[in-house]
């Protein structure tokens, strides 16, 4: 059977199953569920190929922060594939997307990123940062500072360093990961580490605390950086105490080590700035992004490089032996440099920060009102719902569900189910919504939510799980 447009459902399904390996898949359960289609798209909206309309509150994988269809992407695509498709910056060669790309990048960072290695992911990108840090110390004549300090439940790519530096459990399980000289400490997620009574500002101290502990535990001349999302995304949009950063930069700074602000999912407005850091007050030595630095309408990724690793690697280092075939590649750059224009132009990054952040937060905390929500939080356009089988009381803690009965998964099903795409993170569900979403859609969606949490009660008491 060749493919068509004017296949029916069940045949794109069985083509899908007969040849596509999907990522973080079980091959087996997806094939005899059959997968779901997606055939167009528009603003925040999806369709699928049996035409039900679903609320993109997801930004497709953390991404589409421009919404779908922005016309001015399309036709800086279209002209730059027209013009030069294609060019590597290997051979002492560059395009011209590429360095206006550079440097608007130099624009929108914060002060002291005056460079930028292009990759094609954010996986890709801190597999770089890996290289760069490790490359850095050994030019300072310090090759022993080998170690990166990460977090557990952190996600930082899928490749063998990406994967490495996250804390993934999962991941780490299959592969004989990580890969020496990586190593964690817990993440700053209150709801798992807070002791009682203990304020959030305080735990934030304390969670930073550990990385100060681990570096005395590995040897402070051995440690060579810590890599940490502004806000934990794949982990389950796990958003620190404001304590918790200048705690981290602080400790960074004594022990002179390398800060490393993993911005794949934070970056380019999501927090209501233009990049995590800036929302919780540290400066990085090192950036990773990707994403919505071209709102996903093609691959692109790479790290922005401060002054004080920039300057070691242009003064010192000879040849860097490291790149990608993909590295600056044109048309990613021109789509790149009309996304960030049209972010600016529509003043996403302001809206987020002083209208629909503030909004969606507001809207947000009602949630916890609703039987089965514990705790509900964002931060600027991203946010999560932890859901529990019996509310705090007093000083009696909530009361969580069994991780065998996947509650996070029953609720995501019912959203799926009815028009609204919000994704299951153990007991956490969790959004990051188009940069473009209005206040009318807000309500759009803190009503779909409504809605869903409601049939996933029911069902849940049907179950007697409840």
């Amino acid at each position: 059977m060749s493919p068509t447009f004017e296949h029916s459902t069940a045949e794109w399904q069985a083509l899908d199953a007969a040849h596509f390996l999907h990522p973080f898949t079980d091959f087996k359960a997806l094939a005899a569920k059959g997968t779901r289609v997606i055939t167009k798209a528009d603003n925040i909206y999806l369709w699928d190929s049996e035409g039900h309309k679903l609320f993109d509150a997801m930004s497709g994988l953390w991404c589409v922060n421009v919404g779908y269809g922005q016309q001015a992407l399309i036709d800086a695509a279209t002209a730059q594939l027209k013009t030069l498709p294609f060019y590597n910056s290997f051979f002492q060669t560059t395009t011209m997307p590429a360095i206006a790309l550079a440097h608007k990048l130099s624009q929108l960072s914060p002060p002291g990123f005056e460079h930028v290695f292009f990759s094609g992911s954010g996986s890709e990108g801190n597999d770089t940062i890996v290289r760069l840090v490790r490359r850095y110390w050994d030019l300072l004549g310090q090759p022993q500072r080998h170690t990166i300090i990460s977090r557990f439940n952190a996600y930082h790519g899928s490749t063998m360093a990406g994967a490495s530096l996250g804390g993934m459990t999962d991941m780490h399980a299959q592969g004989g990961l990580p890969i020496p000289g990586i190593v964690h400490i817990d993440q700053p997620y209150y709801v798992q580490h807070g002791r009682p009574g203990e304020s959030k500002d305080d735990f934030g101290k304390r969670a930073a605390s550990w990385l100060e502990a681990k570096i005395l535990e590995v040897g402070p001349d051995k440690v060579a950086a810590f890599i940490g999302e502004p806000v934990q995304g794949a982990g389950g949009v796990i958003i620190p105490p404001d304590t918790y950063w200048p705690e981290i930069q602080r400790i960074c700074d004594q022990y002179g080590i390398l800060l490393v602000s993993d911005e794949v999912i934070c970056g380019f407005g999501r927090t209501g700035h233009w990049f995590g850091c800036e929302r919780f007050g540290y400066k990085p030595d090192l950036i990773t992004f990707a994403k919505g630095v071209t709102s996903g309408y093609i691959p692109l990724g790479g790290v922005l490089v401060g002054e004080r690793v920039a300057k070691v690697l242009i003064e010192q280092g000879g040849e860097f032996a490291h790149g990608y075939t993909y590295s600056g590649h044109p048309v990613a750059c021109a789509v790149a440099l009309a996304n960030l224009q049209l972010i600016e132009e529509q003043g996403l990054v302001q809206r987020v920060h002083d209208d629909t952040g503030p909004y969606l937060a507001a809207q947000f905390a009602a949630l916890a009102a609703h039987p089965l929500v514990g705790e509900a939080e964002t931060c600027g356009l991203m946010g999560a719902i932890r859901l529990v089988r019996r509310k705090a009381q007093g000083d009696q803690p909530a009361e969580a569900f069994a991780a065998d009965q996947s509650v996070g998964m029953v609720c995501r099903g019912h959203c799926f189910g009815n028009g609204l795409i919000m994704r299951a993170v153990g007991d956490r569900m969790i959004i990051a919504p188009p940069l473009v979403m209005t206040r009318a859609q807000v309500d759009e969606l803190m009503a779909l939510i409504r809605h869903c949490l409601d049939l996933t009660l029911a069902d849940l008491q049907e179950r007697g799980w409840y």
